[in-house]
């Protein structure tokens, strides 16, 4: 049968849309123009909310071993250690408060053995060359190996086709920002005695560099914020970095000749807009900043993650276009304050400013001296790394107890998290569907919508066994009062909750965030 979209770009985001859309039974069509998968190292931090949804995919047991957890970022001035930031998840519970660093060409790996298991396939060294779209058709040229054209025809069309992606230029929109610095990045051993639970940032003389641990001992990635010179002698790269690490480590440091080198400029820019009509836009295609904090390819797998829910129920027709607007209504703002904080850590890490340079480690020496100022810190940059503190304008109430409408459900650490109740809410939020939690009458609750809705909700009593909460401790986690209810979108995410069961007003707040399909938009 024909697809219901076609997905341009198979890279981490183009993956994680298309499972996501496989696993709800949507047809979809996956090409990308490059011959086969990337071999070369790119992004390598998996941050936590990224964990999370691997967990909810169901492909989490395929990367966690596969990566090192880093959980600490210590700051180095001319053989000083001027502080380790640990994490803080306080604030934020988390299974998983870490980053682990993985590949991401093993990323793409999981994803695309997890599409496959689904059905899905790639097409390797098809280039998307044109598009245009009416009301209820988007057509694509696509280019195959050789030069034949094939015109084809699909009512949805999402482009995760990266940072010079054509989707994006087809359909007229043009990010807004600016480049900045060019820096130089580099993968090989390194020689040092510093531990590889953490990033390490090194101060030395005037310059910048950082070491970010690979999982393989020993591995590194190095990054050079002021050097940016490259001529394609690796070695003098190697030597360069090894006499950067010695003075700012304050010990001898030996790297080996890098795997690979690259040199970039830095982008920081993003689209005010990740929709036109039938089409979307989604991860670098839509917004491309710093990788000073590792969140390039994770806010992408949240885009994705965010999109593909939306569009298979609209095109299975469990819902109307309007669910669509959601997307860029919530996806838009994170890219902007992405490019804010991103913005931030750059200047924070290359410090070409001299006032800035002389008073940032003075900074730091007394945010270590002081462990109340050292707490604070960690927490901020936890909140912004980890993407677990985003939260979506949903229209939650003042008097809403936590977690509230338009935060993620999943707020309980990995101790908490072995209650049974708790372990059986988190199996639920592997269902692709929706999920009523309830404190009673579960029966109610499944008569109260009609069939075209219903069977794409699991419901699920807590009162009568349904979650075996013999402790009390997920109702008491959650806020649950006898009566009490909390709906859940695919993504995580708490639509709406009550106080107390009133099949009115839950219909009411189904009908506000699942929008009824037209019988014309239904494909």
């Amino acid at each position: 049968m024909a697809a219901q979209v076609l997905v341009a770009g198979a890279g981490p985001v183009g993956l994680t849309l298309t499972h996501e859309l496989l696993r709800r039974g949507v047809r979809v069509r996956l090409v990308d123009a490059a011959a086969g998968p990337a071999v070369t190292s790119r992004a390598l931090a998996t941050h936590a909310r990224t964990l999370e949804t691997y967990d909810q995919m169901g492909i989490l047991d395929d990367v966690l071993p596969r990566g090192r957890r880093v959980q600490a970022f210590t700051l180095h001035e001319n053989g000083r250690v001027l502080t380790r930031l640990g994490t803080d998840y306080r604030h934020l519970p988390t299974r998983f408060p870490f980053t682990l660093m993985v590949d991401q060409a093993i990323t793409e790996e999981v994803l695309r053995a997890a599409v496959e298991r689904l059905g899905g396939r790639i097409e390797w060294g098809v280039r998307l060359d044109r598009v245009t779209q009416d009301g209820t058709r988007v057509r694509a040229t696509l280019r195959h190996p050789g030069g034949a054209t094939e015109e084809t025809t699909v009512p949805w069309l999402v482009g995760c086709d990266g940072g010079h992606s054509t989707v994006r230029k087809q359909l007229g929109l043009a990010l807004v920002g600016r480049s900045s610095e060019t820096w130089l990045i580099a993968d090989a051993q390194v020689h040092a005695d510093v531990p590889d639970d953490s990033i390490h940032w090194v101060r030395a003389g005037r310059t910048t560099v950082m070491l970010v641990p690979f999982p393989e001992p020993g591995r590194w990635r190095l990054l050079d914020t002021a050097d940016a010179d490259y001529a394609g002698d690796a070695d003098a790269v190697a030597a360069r970095f090894a006499r950067k690490l010695s003075a700012g480590l304050g010990c001898h440091v030996r790297v080996n000749t890098p795997t690979w080198v690259s040199v970039f400029t830095i982008q920081q820019r993003m689209l005010p807009r990740m929709r036109v009509g039938r089409c979307f836009v989604a991860g670098d295609a839509a917004h491309v900043h710093s990788p000073a904090s590792g969140q390039g390819m994770n806010t992408g797998i949240q885009d994705a993650y965010n999109l593909g829910w939306k569009l298979a129920m609209v095109a299975r027709g469990q819902a109307g276009q309007a669910l669509l607007d959601s997307y860029p209504t919530e996806r838009v703002p994170i890219g902007r304050t992405l490019l804010r904080s991103t913005r931030k850590a750059t200047a924070l890490i290359q410090l070409k400013n001299p006032a800035l340079a002389a008073v940032v480690p003075l900074l730091f020496r007394a945010v270590d001296a002081v462990p109340a100022v050292r707490g604070k810190v960690q927490r901020k940059i936890m909140g912004e790394m980890s993407a677990l503190g985003v939260t979506y304008p949903v229209g939650a109430a003042d008097d809403d107890p936590a977690p509230r409408p338009g935060q993620r459900l999943s707020q309980v650490t990995a101790e908490a998290a072995t209650d049974p109740g708790w372990t059986a809410v988190l199996a639920y939020l592997r269902d692709p569907r929706w999920l009523l939690l309830i404190t009673g009458p579960g029966d109610d609750a499944r008569r109260s919508l009609p069939a075209d809705r219903a069977h794409w909700l699991a419901v699920v009593d807590i009162a009568d066994g349904g979650v075996p909460d013999l402790t009390g401790r997920l109702r008491a986690d959650l806020n649950l009062a006898s009566g009490g209810w909390l709906l859940v979108r695919p993504d995580g995410y708490v639509a709406a909750r009550g106080k107390r069961w009133d099949a009115a007003a839950f219909r009411a707040a189904v009908d506000a965030v699942v929008p009824r399909p037209a019988a014309l938009e239904r494909v």
